[in-house]
């Protein structure tokens, strides 16, 4: 199938697409803020440059859209055209995350994930972000809308 706009135009769309600040990690970091959580932006010491950074805690948040981060839900769906360029870049991206969040650990930190589909029910959200930084396991979730 091929794509429904220019290959100009989808040049322009992928152009805009932002690594930081993104609609996701502003709803998280509102949230955490609002639960009296104080953090750091893009660590830039640490693997991955984690989204939030809880230095006092030793905790570090990811926010992954879940189109480049492969999650397995409805929002990643792969694209139907220009496959040979994708499917390396998104297993990369993969492969990259798994190499960071191992390093985070191994360096005595804890990390949580939350996906871009998980940034709609808030009231869970909750739970996990409190939980996480209160009780200091690594989480990596993996729900879905």
């Amino acid at each position: 199938m091929t794509d429904r706009v220019s290959k100009e135009k989808r040049s322009e769309i992928m152009k805009r697409i932002r690594g930081k600040d993104t609609t996701p990690e502003l709803i998280i970091r509102k949230l955490v803020y609002s639960l009296g959580y104080r953090y750091h932006l893009h660590g830039k010491k640490l693997p991955g440059k984690p989204d939030l950074v809880f230095s006092g805690r030793k905790k570090v948040i990811f926010v992954h859209g879940c189109f480049w981060h492969c999650h397995s839900c409805k929002k990643s769906t792969l694209p139907k055209s220009n496959l040979d360029y994708w499917l390396p870049k998104l297993e990369e991206n993969c492969r990259r995350d798994a190499r960071n969040q191992k390093l985070i650990t191994s360096a005595g930190w804890k990390f949580l994930v939350i996906w871009q589909c998980q940034t709609h029910d808030t009231d869970t959200l909750k739970e996990t972000i409190v939980n996480f930084l209160e009780d200091g396991k690594t989480v990596s979730t993996h729900g879905e809308d």
